[in-house]
């Protein structure tokens, strides 16, 4: 039998998939509905490039995206100095990237008009001096930190960072640093996985004036030690859940689950899904997502570049209306828009 932390298990999407994305057309639903993104990334990887340019084109290719939210990808750190002071440098990118946008020279979005970076709780209450240079280097636009801690003992998902121990949201120097972001008004996205729930609801509980925002409806795995158990696994997942929306002070990203870790296999199709196949597929986790959290609580989430691997940014937007299409009209402006603009405190959803 292979050992499965010898051959962990890779999520990312790798190459060009775009002639393949290109196989599946369809016209944009409600092109007018005013959309604010609140997940995506930037990088340059050697498998793999998205950039302004390429996250312009998905913004403009039919939808009505009006500003987005960077959030932190280990991309762009700064090669030398000090191994907490270097993710100030995907910041000080990203930052760049924001003003570009801004200028109007490309169209009216605000890409990146929220910017949620790295800085490293353990350090406890010295994080705040990292986070005060992170908020100087965000020219107005640094909102946040992700501190990733999606752990899975079976050996099968590669760690979120090398040496990260399980149980961190409990750790206590983690937490000594967690509360300096409430002191420096930053909210907090929670990424983990579903069996880590639980530790979420802990900590939003043990700081219930601190804004948190859970990621990828929670990190349903259906891969590896989880493939073929959607059904058995999703009430423990739904009740998990549901205890976690009792803390007002946490709201939940609707979207993330096309990912290869949530085992729909979508990617390995001839042809990628419809809007209808997606919404389909991901209704049960979005309905209870929303029943739970209300829409005043839910931010649809394109997770773009990662989760392209399952469809295109026009695709994802129409599974997501589709999602949406029982809901009241404010109902729908929160979930495509409001939510993430109030959580996040962008202050212009526009350029023009």
């Amino acid at each position: 039998m292979t050992n499965p932390a010898a051959t962990p298990f890779d999520n990312r999407i790798q190459g060009d998939n775009s002639a393949w994305l290109a196989r599946r057309v369809e016209e944009a639903l409600e092109p007018g509905l005013p959309i604010c993104d609140p997940h995506h990334h930037l990088w340059d990887r050697d498998d793999n490039r998205y950039l302004l340019p390429d996250l312009l084109a998905d913004l403009y290719s039919g939808h009505e995206v009006r500003s987005t939210v960077f959030i932190e990808c280990r991309s762009m750190y700064r090669k030398t100095g000090p191994e907490e002071l270097r993710p100030l440098g995907q910041t000080e990118f990203v930052n760049g990237a924001a003003a570009m946008a801004a200028s109007g020279r490309y169209g009216g979005a605000l890409a990146c008009a929220g910017i949620v970076g790295y800085a490293d709780l353990t350090l406890g209450a010295r994080v705040e001096a990292v986070l005060a240079q992170h908020i100087a280097l965000g020219g107005g636009r640094f909102r946040g930190v992700r501190h990733v801690t999606a752990y899975e003992p079976s050996g099968f998902f590669p760690p979120a960072r090398p040496n990260m121990p399980p149980h961190l949201l409990r750790d206590a120097r983690f937490r000594e640093g967690f509360a300096r972001l409430k002191t420096l008004g930053l909210t907090f996205d929670a990424w983990l996985y579903h069996p880590q729930i639980p530790e979420a609801t802990e900590l939003a509980r043990a700081f219930p004036e601190q804004p948190i925002v859970l990621n990828h409806c929670g990190g349903p795995l259906g891969v590896g030690p989880y493939a073929g158990k959607r059904d058995e696994i999703f009430p423990g997942w739904r009740r998990a859940m549901l205890e976690l929306a009792r803390c007002p002070n946490v709201f939940v990203k609707l979207g993330g689950i096309g990912m290869k870790l949530n085992g729909f296999s979508f990617h390995t199709r001839e042809v990628p899904p419809s809007s209808e196949e997606l919404a389909g597929a991901w209704r049960p986790y979005i309905e209870t997502c929303i029943e739970a959290f209300t829409p005043r609580r839910c931010m649809f989430e394109s997770n773009f570049p990662v989760d392209k691997v399952s469809g295109s940014f026009r695709v994802y937007w129409n599974a997501f209306k589709r999602l949406a299409a029982g809901a009241s009209q404010a109902e729908k402006a929160a979930l495509l828009h409001d939510t993430a603009v109030t959580f996040y405190g962008l202050k212009s959803t526009s350029a023009s």
